[in-house]
């Protein structure tokens, strides 16, 4: 019997140099995000959590590169430095840490999750069916890392202000990630099939897994730590529906 032969398009071999991008991305944020975990003296299992991430998501910068190059890509990847790391504001550090762990890692690796389940679901080519397990293996990891690190913060001593920071940050989160995610494009529900064998999805999907996410995690994990998450999600379609 024939291996089946995998043909990429244009859509593929973009998708797969924006992969490696953003992994290379998320491994100087979540390097940066570590130091500043060892500036405010947190607990050296969550330093050691965070530079492992750091690491594995180097690794999937390696193999999405694989992909990339598998599907016949050949340019190298354009990195904006400016984004390689966080940017500090004038309050207490840890505000800013607070606002990553929400923002990263407790929505965008909870996300993750079940993005990398779906896409993974309709992948059949060798070389990216690799990617996506070790991708969907190691997000586990990384979802409940950020978890673990917002609890911390809202054990100690400044739990209240930092509760009222994440509290006041949530609704423009929300906002961000179903902006990044699709839901202005819900109409479109289709992609070729052969890109759907490469490890991708219509923007409809995308949309569909961060409603289902709020639901399925948000609310509960959020409302764990005494965070209205289903408050901030209202607010912040309310804002986006006054423009």
């Amino acid at each position: 019997m024939a291996k089946p032969t995998y043909d990429a398009s244009d859509a593929v071999r973009g998708e797969w140099l924006r992969r490696v991008q953003a992994e290379y991305t998320s491994a100087a944020v979540t390097q940066h995000f570590t130091l500043w975990l060892m500036q405010i003296a947190a607990s050296p299992d969550l330093i050691r959590g965070g530079l492992r991430i750091a690491w594995d998501e180097m690794v999937h910068a390696r193999m999405a590169h694989r992909t990339y190059v598998a599907a016949g890509g050949t340019e190298a990847p354009a990195l904006v430095r400016e984004r390689l790391g966080l940017v500090r504001s004038e309050e207490p550090l840890e505000y800013d840490v607070t606002r990553v762990a929400v923002n990263t890692f407790c929505i965008g690796e909870t996300v993750a999750v079940p993005l990398f389940k779906c896409l993974r679901e309709g992948c059949t080519n060798p070389v990216a069916r690799r990617v996506l397990d070790r991708v969907l293996r190691d997000e586990v990891r990384h979802r409940d890392f950020g978890w673990s690190v917002l609890g911390w913060l809202l054990e100690g001593p400044m739990a209240t202000q930092l509760r009222a920071v994440a509290v006041q940050a949530l609704p423009q989160y929300f906002m961000q990630i179903q902006a990044s995610y699709g839901a202005s494009l819900k109409h479109l529900t289709a992609i070729p099939a052969e890109d759907r064998a490469w490890g991708l999805m219509p923007p409809a999907e995308y949309a569909a897994v961060v409603e289902k996410t709020l639901v399925r995690d948000w609310i509960r994990r959020f409302d764990a730590v005494g965070i209205d998450a289903q408050a901030a999600w209202d607010l912040s379609r309310r804002v986006k529906s006054t423009g």
